[in-house]
C-alpha cells in the first residue's frame, strides 16, 4: 500500500495506484467505526431503524399520517431518515478526515485527496448498504416496497450523499485555520438538518412564508424530489435538484481551492499552539 512511487509510469498507472490507495483508505475507514466491519453495519443500521420507529410513533401519536402523501407511510418516513442521515454522516465523516498534519501523510502515497474520498466512500458505503438491506429487510417482512422510479430515488440519495460530503470539505478546510469554530458549526448545522431538512413535510403543503425558510437547504430538495421518484401520487413543483447540484458544485470548487491553499501554509506546530 505505501510503497516508493516509481520514476516514469504512466497516468493511467498512476490513477490505477491511487485508486488501490483509496480502496484500502476506505476499508480502513469503515473499520475505524468497529473492529469488526459487519458490527460496524449493524450499528448504523440500528440507528436508521430507532430513526425511522421515533419518527413514526411520532407521526401517529400527533396524528398527521394522513397530511402526509397516499402511499406507504413507513416509506414515507424512511425516504426523509434516509436522506437524512446519508447527509449528516457525509458531513461528519469528511470533516472528521486525517488533514495535512496528519501523521499518515508522511506516506509517499497518501495525501489529502486520498483521505476525503476514503472519509466520504466510507460513509456512502455504510449508509447505502444499510438502506438496501432495512429496505429488502421491510420488503419480505412486512408488505412489498413499490417505487415508482428506484434509479432515481437513489440517484438523490447519492445527491444528498454529495451535497454532505462538499459542506463537510468547507469544514475540513477550515478545521486547521479555527478548530474549534468549525467544531461548532458542524454540530449546528447537522443538528439544525432535524427540521430544516423537510424531512418530515412535503414542500406542496407548505405556504409560501414557511417555504422560504427551507428552500436554502439543498437536502431539503433532495428529499422532496426523492419522494416525487419513489409515490405515484406526488409531484414536487418548490423543489428542484439542479438547485442541489450547483450548490454542491460551488462548494466542491470553494474546497478544492480551500484544500489547496492549506496544505500549502498549514503548520504541524499549529495544533501545538491551539
Amino acid at each position: 500500500m505505501f510503497s516508493q512511487r516509481r520514476a516514469g509510469t504512466s497516468a493511467f498507472l498512476g490513477f490505477l495506484t491511487m485508486c488501490e490507495v483509496v480502496f484500502h483508505a476506505v476499508v480502513r475507514s469503515v473499520r475505524s467505526k468497529h473492529n469488526n466491519a459487519l458490527i460496524a453495519l449493524g450499528l448504523n443500521m440500528l440507528q436508521a431503524i430507532m430513526f425511522v420507529s421515533i419518527f413514526y410513533l411520532m407521526f401517529t401519536i400527533l396524528g398527521v399520517k394522513g397530511n402526509a402523501v397516499r402511499g406507504d407511510f413507513l416509506l414515507y418516513v424512511m425516504s426523509g431518515v434516509f436522506l437524512f442521515l446519508t447527509h449528516t454522516k457525509a458531513v461528519g465523516a469528511v470533516s472528521g478526515a486525517e488533514g495535512p498534519s496528519s501523521p499518515m501523510m508522511q506516506h509517499a502515497p497518501m495525501n489529502t485527496i486520498v483521505a476525503i474520498l476514503s472519509a466520504a466512500l466510507g460513509s456512502l458505503y455504510l449508509q447505502s448498504l444499510s438502506l438496501f438491506l432495512i429496505l429488502f429487510g421491510y420488503h419480505v417482512a412486512f408488505t412489498p416496497v413499490e417505487i415508482v422510479d428506484p434509479i432515481s430515488a437513489y440517484a438523490m440519495v447519492l445527491l444528498a450523499w454529495l451535497t454532505g460530503s462538499c459542506v463537510g470539505l468547507v469544514l475540513l478546510v477550515l478545521k486547521p485555520w479555527a478548530p474549534s469554530l468549525v467544531g461548532i458549526l458542524s454540530t449546528v448545522y447537522q443538528r439544525a438538518n432535524m427540521i430544516a431538512s423537510g424531512k418530515m413535510f412535503l414542500a406542496n403543503t407548505l405556504p409560501s412564508f414557511m417555504l422560504a425558510l427551507f428552500d436554502w437547504n439543498p437536502l431539503f430538495h433532495c428529499i422532496d424530489q426523492a419522494r416525487g421518484y419513489i409515490f405515484k401520487n406526488y409531484n414536487p413543483h418548490f423543489s428542484s435538484w439542479e438547485y442541489a447540484l450547483w450548490i454542491a458544485l460551488i462548494l466542491i470548487l470553494i474546497g478544492l481551492m480551500g484544500e489547496f491553499y492549506t496544505r500549502k501554509n498549514v503548520s504541524i506546530s499549529w495544533s501545538a499552539k491551539r
